[in-house]
């Protein structure tokens, strides 16, 4: 596990989407991001995406992140 840039990117995304529950998990540039907050209330799950990728995409660009599997739902749908 990659514990320092796991926890970067969690960091940014707690700035970013303030009030959410925010879980970074992975290694080998393979990562699972799950995010739940009422941010997400009336966007459908592209967008929802779109807005994590939006946060997360210098690490993408840049190679840190090589693959992402991103949940994101409001509280109510757990």
């Amino acid at each position: 596990m990659e514990v320092p840039i796991i926890l970067e990117i969690q960091d940014l995304l707690n700035k970013k989407l303030p009030n959410c529950n925010i879980k970074v998990e992975g290694s080998n540039g393979h990562f699972d991001i799950n995010v739940t907050g009422e941010i997400f209330l009336g966007l459908n799950s592209v967008k929802r995406q779109q807005l994590v990728y939006q946060i997360i995409n210098e690490y993408i660009k840049n190679g840190t992140i090589h693959a992402v599997s991103i949940k994101a739902s409001t509280g109510d749908e757990l």
